[in-house]
């Protein structure tokens, strides 16, 4: 009995425009691998990848509360993730390659 591959779901991922066109790698880069190791179950594997995963898992869940639920103000809540999640992005970027 044969073992089945795992499914190989980097090829299937978007490719980075700034790291295509430009060579150098964006705010945004590692996001989707982040995300498919979070769905694995390795969280710290994930934050190495991309360190503001988690804020920008919440920023986005908030965000899709806001569409949900109309009837409610989430402007400071979107605002507050907002920059929190770009602080973790900004430090993330450094750290990893300034």
């Amino acid at each position: 009995m044969q073992k089945e591959k795992p499914l190989d779901l980097e090829k299937y991922m978007l490719p980075c425009l700034s790291k295509t066109l430009f060579g150098m790698e964006c705010l945004g880069c590692g996001f989707q691998r982040g995300f498919l190791l979070l769905l694995q179950g390795d969280f710290s594997g994930a934050f190495n990848m991309y360190p503001a995963i988690f804020t920008s898992l919440l920023f986005l869940g908030i965000l899709g509360l806001n569409f949900i639920d109309s009837n409610r103000n989430y402007k400071k809540l979107i605002m507050g993730s907002a920059i929190l999640n770009g602080v973790f992005m900004i430090v993330g970027y450094c750290f990893n390659y300034c």
